[in-house]
């Protein structure tokens, strides 16, 4: 055991999108602080952040219906979808920021572009797609949505799915052409390869046992090295970010904020496509709508994705329920993090979810074949011998007790928890978290900077150049930057990828 300790200004638990992201914000602010990196697995990216544990779809709200809701009176809300994209933007700009001052060389080698769609059949559910696509379409935000429920126009659209489908169902779709593929794992491992240029001491194989306040407001990290020796590092600010293990590592902080906070694992599944041919007829992300009583991360999509520069068609996800946290984690992760403080809380949420329950339970009994019936609502013609599963990252959805819904209440998204002094924050939640990455990390200025807030400003702006504008609100400033950063991130330019 050593008994040497470290002082640094700033730790990141968790070498993922997040820490990357916070870290390089940083390094561009204050370049002077120094900044220690603790990543238990052997290399960046390797969890929420990998390619095959993440969708990809940069999340814009261009797709996901989820994010619309049809209210009593028959309109579509798109308030939240109208943040969401906001919040996107955000990442585009900071991406097109590192590109322009050669920080990333190749912007193609993390995203590119991509049509995002969503299709519905059902007359309902065909009502519904055109109402939304009308309340969209009008909006700055999502110019260039095209709406169409002509079989001829969604064969130019979506071969794949239009062929061999009976001519009697009642199918849609909407497209929009500014949609993109991001591979937040190469992102990720871009970042932290800067970031290591820049001094930041990444250490990876470390894992943070412990933590506690010391006497002058500092945090003292207990870190076990690969070695199995514990290590004591101490640092002002500390930021949790590591996935599902962030919420362990909040409740050993002892901070109030941290109370009555628990998490509730739900794994998923893909399937991704093993035959050249079927993957080269299609060319888009194409978001359904979730089946009645499934929960908003097991929206089926079918995606065309783009890793290690080869194209790939993956269908999913399927829910499925693993009490581990994290997919390197441990059978034991739920269990331990109940705690007398959220107990209520997590019974409550187990009273509210059974059915959520009864059907994660469900998704992990499903045989191939009874997942294939599922992507043939997608492609009528769907092979098995064409389809293999892969298991994709686990996501931990926080529960907490809110005022509208009460107590364990159950949430989808991506939340920072922090202490009223600032000096720690953790991410909790899962998606659209990596794709708004930027957004998050601004927030957390907020919370824990406060006091740099007004010298920063003008530099986030030059990172951001819409920091602190309604984008929806200044059509003129979201044409220029949204032309800018499609050029800068090479989104006009085709892609030349192997199949």
């Amino acid at each position: 055991m050593s008994n040497r300790e470290t002082k640094t200004d700033v730790i990141l638990i968790g070498a993922g999108i997040m820490s990357a992201t916070l870290g390089t914000l940083l390094k561009e602010l204050m370049p002077e602080w120094e900044i220690t990196v603790f990543e238990k697995l052997e290399n960046a990216g390797e969890e929420s952040s990998n390619e095959w544990n993440n969708a990809g779809t940069g999340h814009a709200a261009l797709c996901e219906l989820n994010y619309t809701v049809e209210k009593p009176d028959g309109s579509i809300d798109i308030s939240k979808a109208i943040k969401i994209n906001e919040q996107f933007q955000l990442s585009m700009q900071f991406w097109s920021y590192l590109v322009n001052s050669k920080l990333i060389s190749n912007p193609q080698d993390f995203i590119v572009s991509l049509p995002h769609m969503s299709m519905v059949l059902g007359k309902q559910n065909v009502t519904f797609l055109k109402k939304r696509f009308e309340a969209m379409s009008n909006n700055s935000l999502f110019q260039g949505m095209e709406f169409s429920d002509d079989p001829e126009k969604l064969m130019e659209w979506i071969p794949l799915i239009i062929q061999d489908r009976p001519s009697n169902d009642p199918i849609a779709a909407t497209k929009i052409d500014c949609g993109t593929d991001v591979n937040f794992g190469a992102l990720t491992r871009i970042l932290f390869e800067h970031l290591k240029s820049k001094n930041v001491n990444i250490k990876y194989k470390h894992s943070v046992d412990n933590m506690k306040r010391t006497s002058d407001g500092s945090w003292e990290l207990k870190v076990r090295n690969e070695s199995g020796n514990v290590e004591r590092h101490t640092a002002k600010f500390v930021f949790i970010g590591g996935g599902g293990g962030s919420l362990h590592l909040l409740q050993k902080s002892g901070i109030p904020e941290g109370k009555h906070i628990g998490g509730f694992p739900v794994s998923g599944i893909f399937m991704v496509c093993n035959n050249p041919e079927v993957v080269a007829q299609h060319h888009a992300k194409v978001y359904g709508l979730a089946k009645v009583g499934a929960p908003p991360m097991s929206v089926p999509h079918l995606d065309t994705r783009f890793i290690d520069n080869r194209k790939s068609l993956l269908f999913g996800p399927f829910a499925g329920f693993s009490p581990k946290f994290l997919k390197t984690g441990s059978m034991f992760d739920l269990v331990t993090s109940v705690k007398p403080n959220n107990l209520v809380t997590m019974l409550s949420a187990g009273a509210k979810n059974m059915s959520l329950t009864k059907y994660l339970i469900e998704q992990v009994m499903l045989s191939k074949e009874k997942r294939m019936e599922e992507l043939r609502e997608f492609i009528p013609n769907a092979k098995s011998e064409d389809w293999d599963l892969v298991v994709a990252g686990q996501r931990v959805q926080v529960i907490k007790d809110t005022e509208a819904g009460g107590k364990g209440t159950l949430q989808f998204g991506t939340e920072v928890i922090s202490a009223a002094d600032g000096s720690i924050a953790a991410l909790l939640g899962a998606s659209p978290g990596a794709s708004t990455a930027v957004h998050v990390m601004l927030e957390v200025f907020k919370k824990c900077f406060p006091q740099h807030m007004k010298e920063w400003e003008p530099k986030i702006k030059e990172m951001i150049p819409s920091y602190g504008v309604s984008l929806m609100e200044n059509p003129e400033l979201l044409h220029e930057i949204h032309t800018s950063t499609t050029e800068t991130l090479g989104l006009g330019e085709k892609v030349l990828v192997k199949s």
